[in-house]
């Protein structure tokens, strides 16, 4: 047989062997009460990076941050988990560690072991920004809307920028919404404490422009607002002002569109989830 022809039939049998194997799936993540599983991404290269300096320096607390970071990158929340758990089992009243792991345990919906990393994270230090906004997050899906505006209040002047500061505004306005004291959150949106520049097109940004009306809902969501995450944060701030005005009709559109995206890891997917839930009880 001439050896173009070997070599176009060992080509062909190479692709019908690749054909024959089962693809591998990414790791499942999480799994909603419904039975919808979502699943991690492909690594295509910071994990590898991440891992060989921690591997360099394997007692360095901000190395295991550093991987846990490339992990939730491509949404491998449990990889990071695990990651974050070694490095507290050397360095266990590390306040950042414990803050990337909440973090993580919420991305997960793993709620009580967040509640765990995130409160005593806060005991360790109560300055820290990340534990004070996650644990307002928290806090904000639980329905503790007084106890979310006090972590959201603390954490808004220690927003290290624009685009944290803008979030941490716009998650004050609504808790404080929420708890039933809209005369303080609207007071607070006039001061304009979210003045520092933040990135375009940045959701936080657009939903803080829906509450002091310089967007309505039609205008809220631009041509370019089309990432599943983007576009789960924008419904879900959208549901919450609707809810703030008492039509729980429109809320609830809202916080279903939020849950129809692919952007499940956003905080926006997230606590749609925890509102459609409650709702389903009354």
């Amino acid at each position: 047989m001439p050896r173009s022809r070997i070599v176009r039939a060992g080509v062909s049998a190479a692709l019908l062997l690749t054909a024959a194997l089962p693809l591998v799936a990414q790791s499942v993540q999480y799994r909603s009460p419904e039975g919808v599983e979502y699943r991690a991404q492909t690594d295509t290269g910071p994990i590898a990076r991440a891992q060989a300096a921690l591997d360099a320096d394997p007692r360095n607390p901000q190395k295991f941050i550093a991987l846990a970071v490339a992990q939730s990158g491509v949404w491998q929340f449990r990889e990071a988990i695990a990651t974050l758990t070694k490095g507290l089992a050397i360095a266990p009243n590390d306040v950042m560690l414990l803050r990337w792991r909440g973090h993580r345990y919420i991305s997960v919906r793993e709620f009580a072991k967040a509640r765990a990393d995130l409160s005593r994270g806060f005991a360790l230090d109560s300055t820290n920004y990340g534990i004070l906004f996650h644990y307002g997050v928290l806090k904000f899906i639980d329905a503790d809307f007084s106890g979310a505006a006090d972590m959201f209040a603390r954490a808004q002047p220690l927003a290290p920028d624009g685009g944290e500061r803008a979030g941490s505004t716009d998650w004050l306005w609504m808790s404080l919404s929420r708890a039933g004291k809209t005369t303080e959150a609207d007071a607070m949106l006039a001061r304009r404490p979210d003045s520092l520049p933040a990135p375009p097109g940045y959701a936080y940004v657009q939903r803080l422009k829906l509450y002091r009306g310089e967007l309505t809902p039609v205008t809220l969501f631009g041509p370019a607002d089309t990432a599943g995450v983007q576009v789960a944060t924008l419904s879900y701030g959208l549901g919450n002002w609707y809810m703030v005005r008492g039509d729980t009709v429109k809320a609830k559109a809202a916080f279903e569109r939020a849950v129809a995206t692919g952007g499940w890891p956003g905080f926006g997917f997230n606590v749609a989830e925890a509102e459609l839930r409650r709702m389903k009880k009354k």
